[in-house]
This record gives C-alpha cells, sequence and structure tokens, in this order.
C-alpha cells in the first residue's frame, strides 16, 4: 500500500486564504475558518506554485517607507482620478509606456507591476520576464508630468520595493547605492 505524501504546506497561505474566504463569507465563524484552511491546503495540493528564489532580506526601514509612499501614492493619484472626471472639457490623454527595469528578478518584476497597478490611473497590460520590460497604460501622461516623469515613476517603485526587501549584491547589480 502506498502513503499519501503531502507536499510542504505554507501556512501563512493557508491563512490568508482563510482570511479572504471568512471576508468573502462576511461571518467570522469557525465553520468558515475551518473551510477556508481546507481550502487552502487543497489549494496547494491541487494546484503547486513553483518556489521563488529569494536571497534577500527585509529591511524594516525602507519596508516602512515603501509603504507609506504607496499611501501616497494611492491618495494622490485618486484625487487626480477625481479632478479628470470632474472636469469633462478636459480629455486625458491615456498611454501605453514601455519601461525597462532594472532586475531580472521575477519576484521585484512582480511587486513593482503590482503596486504600480494598485495605484489608480495606471495599469501593467504585460510584462516580459524575459527581459524585465513593463509595459504600463496610464490614464493621463500629462497630468501627471508626462512620459519621462510616469517612467521614472515606475523605476522609483522598482528601488523602493529592491531597497525593501533585497539583498545588498542585487542592490549593486541593478545599480543602486544603498
Amino acid at each position: 500500500m502506498r502513503r499519501l505524501r503531502f507536499r510542504r504546506i505554507s501556512w501563512g497561505t493557508v491563512f490568508w486564504v482563510a482570511l479572504v474566504w471568512v471576508l468573502l463569507w462576511g461571518d467570522f465563524h469557525p465553520g468558515n475558518i475551518f473551510a477556508g484552511a481546507l481550502i487552502g491546503i487543497v489549494v496547494q495540493e491541487v494546484l503547486p506554485l513553483p518556489r521563488v528564489p529569494y536571497s534577500g532580506r527585509i529591511h524594516p526601514f525602507y519596508l516602512f517607507k515603501l509603504v507609506v509612499r504607496f499611501f501616497v501614492d494611492l491618495f494622490v493619484a485618486s484625487f487626480q482620478l477625481a479632478a479628470i472626471a470632474l472636469n469633462p472639457r478636459r480629455l486625458p490623454r491615456g498611454a501605453v509606456i514601455g519601461v525597462q527595469t532594472r532586475s531580472a528578478s521575477d519576484l521585484y518584476l512582480t511587486l513593482t507591476a503590482q503596486i504600480t497597478t494598485l495605484v489608480p490611473g495606471s495599469v501593467v497590460v504585460e510584462a516580459i520576464r524575459s527581459n524585465g520590460m513593463l509595459y504600463v497604460h496610464f490614464i493621463d501622461v500629462d497630468f501627471q508630468g508626462g512620459i519621462e516623469a510616469m517612467k521614472q515613476g515606475v523605476l522609483a517603485t522598482e528601488e523602493r520595493v529592491m531597497r525593501a526587501i533585497a539583498s545588498d549584491e542585487e542592490l549593486e547589480q541593478a545599480g543602486i547605492t544603498r
């Protein structure tokens, strides 16, 4: 008789899946928590994700700066979008801009793309992992300082991500000084 062999379970993932499950149901009931945890375990067994290599370390000060700057960008972009929406005579000039990132890591490319997409008015439409290129759609480039300012904004986000969680060697390879 063959023994069942389970993969290594990430309890952090189980926690987050259970939390999302409880929030979706809107009821903090032990049965919902158990069901969410069970779904988290089953999802990891049935749909395993590849391991993401990570050799860096978390730098709390820079992580704090990343989070604060994200919320500032979120706040400012929300008001900019409201100003665009409330001015019917001014038509926004959208653009898709290619931004060459400095890191070759899938982790930093993904985090940069996610943070960029979460800020209102910008959406990453394509990420090419082989060369680290992000194509980002901005709803109004003139309102936000032009195309070059938008590129520099995405690169600044990548730099904040890397300062927060990358190793010194990875920062050096990307041309970022601590």
